[in-house]
């Protein structure tokens, strides 16, 4: 069975670029520095932090707090999901997902940039 974190969620995206084109990589890391779940999205907007969050939300249940940063798409889809009063944002509130994009790159770099998007949903699931 597997333990839940429902404390704190830091929540971000990161721009990764796959065959040329732009694409997003959404993550959510937990208080203690788990990664809970990252997608790869072609479009950064609400729908798209919508449709990651319910994933998050039904796979690991509702968080106390979430931290984000001042996106507007975050706000929006939280208060569709009506958890707007959970979210927090700060200068430096979410430097622990932050952080995790550096490791990210270095192997990015490596592997001299992705070609399919399966193939970069693939690496970031096994490596995170």
């Amino acid at each position: 069975m597997q333990a839940y974190s429902k404390w704190k969620w830091h929540v971000d995206e990161v721009f990764v670029k796959v065959n040329g084109r732009r694409n997003y990589l959404w993550r959510v890391v937990d208080h203690e520095g788990e990664v809970l779940e990252a997608v790869v999205t072609k479009r950064r907007n609400k729908a798209a932090a919508l449709k990651f969050l319910k994933k998050l939300m039904k796979r690991h249940g509702c968080a106390e707090e979430v931290v984000t940063d001042h996106f507007p798409s975050y706000k929006a889809a939280l208060r569709d999901l009506g958890a707007l009063e959970k979210q927090q944002t700060g200068r430096w509130l979410n430097n622990r997902v932050e952080n995790l994009h550096l490791p990210f790159r270095r192997r990015e770099r490596a592997m001299q940039r992705f070609r399919r998007m399966r193939n970069l949903q693939k690496f970031t699931s096994v490596h995170s």
